[in-house]
């Protein structure tokens, strides 16, 4: 793994929310993010003044985000298994989204935007972070990535981006009828 030393990371704010729905829907599939989203997601990862989002900057340009939401901005769903996580969900915060450029995976962006959220989430009071992980990112590297920063598996939810897809996301998989799995992890802190 190559580690760049020229990586500027900083708190996700509005100057960086063109750059973050365009690299998200690349990554992700077109319909994905658009400005409506990104600023609703972005205010939920705010509590007590502390902003749990982050981006990563290489000269200038935006090659990774990681989106957070506070532990009180956020409700579980039928996608979340509240009892299986071993801590109350009013403390855990939610690991919405973590996206890197194809070009910089491997250098350590997607660890260093996890801990820095990590640190950010401690600091509003969460003990904890569940996510829903890409099951088929090319060789399920969304869940090893997530496993070797620290995270546990709680549960697999199949056809979790679905609804999305049938509401204008177009997985880059599976188009707008998406069937996905995602693996519900945890990271306890």
């Amino acid at each position: 793994m190559t580690i760049l030393s020229d990586i500027i990371y900083t708190e996700l704010t509005s100057i960086h929310f063109q750059q973050v729905i365009q690299l998200g829907n690349a990554v992700h599939g077109e319909g994905y993010l658009d400005d409506e989203l990104i600023a609703q997601w972005s205010a939920r990862g705010i509590s007590q003044h502390i902003n749990c989002g982050y981006v990563a900057l290489h000269n200038k340009t935006l090659i990774g985000f990681r989106i957070t939401f506070a532990a009180e901005n956020w409700q579980a769903d039928q996608w979340c298994s509240p009892k299986l996580w071993q801590v109350h969900k009013n403390q855990c915060c939610y690991f919405k989204c973590n996206t890197v450029d194809e070009n910089y995976r491997g250098s350590g962006v997607g660890k260093k935007l996890l801990q820095l959220s990590i640190n950010a989430a401690k600091q509003q009071g969460a003990r904890a972070g569940v996510a829903h992980l890409w099951k088929q990112s090319p060789n399920n590297s969304a869940v090893a990535y997530f496993t070797h920063c620290g995270g546990q598996f709680v549960k697999s939810h199949p056809d979790k981006w679905n609804e999305e897809s049938k509401q204008g996301y177009n997985c880059i998989l599976c188009g707008h009828n998406c069937h996905c799995e995602a693996a519900e992890m945890i990271i306890r802190f």
